[in-house]
């Protein structure tokens, strides 16, 4: 599989001929998104920062689009969407965090999430996790970079890749507390990472950071 990063919490899995969208940013976002066709959506907040739908409409692809808990399967792709309430700047907020297995890999996106005390019966759902992308921002809107290690150590992921790095306007240091508060601060960043499942073989929470596409 071949993951390319667009910013924010938004990210393009491809394997073969099959597309998967993660959270893409839509035209109403401050922030500049992609546009590609993707065969499945998952947005993990309405907001648009995360619900771009329209921008994986492209070309022949419509895709399945999940917003939302549940359990879902498309194209022998398994998904398990976690609803998790949570309050942003004093607002009642709700964010879905998706567990993905396909190819025989299982990928964790934790969306929109600022709170990391997940509970046990959270973590038995999301699985055995070979790669995690954690939310890394302020403490408001997401995860300070303490938690979002905190968070990622308790989930014992694999690989984890860390999310709203190199975006403009969005504080450098962030990656960096991060990086030293989890412990790999030997990390290089990738334009894009190629994964096989044997590459997984040793991996015990190696970090990945990957640059966002700058088109």
């Amino acid at each position: 599989m071949v993951i390319t990063y667009y910013g924010l919490a938004s990210y393009k899995i491809q394997f073969g001929d099959t597309i998967i969208a993660f959270n893409p940013v839509s035209k109403e976002s401050a922030y500049k998104g992609s546009k590609f066709g993707a065969d499945l959506v998952m947005v993990s907040a309405n907001h648009p920062d995360y619900n771009g739908v329209s921008e994986c409409t492209f070309g022949s692809k419509v895709p399945f689009v999940i917003q939302g808990p549940g359990e879902y399967e498309t194209r022998d792709i398994y998904i398990k969407g976690v609803g998790i309430e949570q309050e942003v700047a004093g607002v009642k907020k709700f964010n879905t965090i998706y567990s993905v297995l396909f190819e025989g890999v299982r990928l964790c996106h934790l969306g929109a999430l600022n709170k990391k005390d997940l509970s046990n019966e959270i973590i038995e759902q999301l699985g055995e996790i070979d790669l995690l992308f954690v939310p890394i921002l302020d403490g408001k809107d997401l995860l300070t970079p303490a938690a979002a290690g905190d968070v990622a150590t308790s989930l014992e992921a694999k690989i984890v890749i860390p999310m709203h790095v190199g975006v403009k306007g969005i504080e450098k240091g962030l990656l960096s507390q991060f990086l030293k508060e989890y412990g790999d601060e030997g990390a290089k960043p990738v334009d894009k990472l190629t994964l096989r499942k044997k590459d997984l073989e040793g991996k015990e929470g190696d970090v990945i950071i990957i640059d966002p596409v700058t088109s």
